[in-house]
């Protein structure tokens, strides 16, 4: 039995079952077979599918950047570039490669307030203008404040008796006097500016009061504005003249939209039965503005953050710049609050 068993594993060593047969490709292969759907190779991506993605992507990363560079550059047409002259110098021509594109003769008795002719000599042929459509707007320099002088106007013919726009003539007027610049804009896009110096509408420096201001509000109240006296923050957050009265929400104003403050006074004899009443004056422009929404008066209330005297508003400032806040109690200067306001 025992050498019949010998004969047997000396055959069997002989054939089928001697040596390595399950080699590392052959380990590799089973496993690869495993993985699959037993479908054949597994699926490839879509070759046409990944082309037209790779191609979109690439149009809309060009779209992004061309637009960035065009919003750049008309904006750089209008506000001057990198080593550009200062945009606010006075001057009645604008340059591109030291050729001028249009200059502009100005009334010589231009004032704020007042409609006044102007001529515009662009220079280029007509067909840089024809068909489109040619509008002006005003910024002035102090205040930034920005107006439509000329809505967009179609150009459909040269001025008379001219082969381009040589005399093209438009009236209009700007709120108040400083430095403005006129940008000139073809079709929506800036084509370049010029800046001019208007006078005061009121060159004797005199105030003119609202009709509707209440009447103990004196023109000489204004003349006790100084403009150093600048207020300080104290109490944390409360801006204003310390121990005399100040203003939280001042620190954020925003121009011509409704902004909440909160009002405190010292020293109010009886605030529950006081009325206050703020009047806002612009320094640039000289002009006297309600800026308490619902009216010129409030009601005062009782003490807070250490004052005697508080009361909550609304308020909107119409431009920016500095401004003196007159402050009455029943009637009587109070107060006057100096801040540098901007958006």
């Amino acid at each position: 039995m025992e050498n019949k068993l010998k004969q047997l594993r000396k055959a069997m060593d002989s054939t089928t079952h001697k040596g390595i047969h399950f080699t590392e490709f052959k380990k590799n292969n089973i496993r690869k077979a495993i993985l699959t759907d037993g479908k054949g190779k597994p699926n490839s991506p879509n070759k046409l599918a990944v082309f037209l993605i790779s191609t979109f992507a690439i149009c809309l990363l060009a779209f992004f950047v061309s637009t960035e560079f065009l919003i750049r550059q008309n904006n750089e047409k209008i506000n001057g570039g990198p080593g550009a002259p200062d945009m606010w110098e006075i001057r009645h021509e604008y340059k591109e490669n030291q050729n001028i594109l249009f200059s502009i003769f100005p009334d010589p008795e231009l004032e704020a307030g007042k409609p006044y002719g102007y001529i515009f000599n662009f220079a280029e042929p007509f067909k840089t203008y024809k068909g489109k459509e040619l509008s002006i707007s005003a910024l002035n320099k102090e205040t930034g404040e920005r107006v439509q002088v000329l809505s967009p106007q179609k150009i459909i013919e040269p001025s008379s008796g001219y082969s381009s726009l040589q005399r093209f003539t438009v009236t209009f007027q700007v709120p108040y006097g400083g430095i403005w610049k006129y940008q000139v804009y073809l079709d929506g896009k800036a084509y370049g500016d010029v800046a001019v110096s208007v006078d005061e509408k009121a060159k004797d420096g005199s105030i003119i009061l609202p009709e509707e201001i209440p009447n103990f509000v004196e023109v000489s109240n204004f003349e006790k504005v100084d403009w150093d006296k600048k207020a300080v923050t104290f109490n944390d957050n409360i801006i204003g003249n310390e121990n005399k009265s100040g203003v939280i929400g001042a620190d954020m104003p925003s121009i011509n939209i409704n902004q909440k403050w909160m009002w405190h006074l010292w020293g109010v004899e009886n605030p529950r039965e006081t009325e206050l009443t703020v009047v806002g004056f612009h320094r640039y422009t000289g002009t006297v503005h309600q800026i308490i929404t619902t009216g010129w008066t409030i009601g005062l209330g009782g003490g807070n953050n250490g004052a005697n005297a508080h009361a909550p508003s609304s308020v909107n400032i119409p431009k920016s710049g500095e401004w003196a806040i007159l402050l009455y109690t029943d009637g009587k200067l109070f107060d006057i609050l100096v801040y540098e306001i901007n958006e």
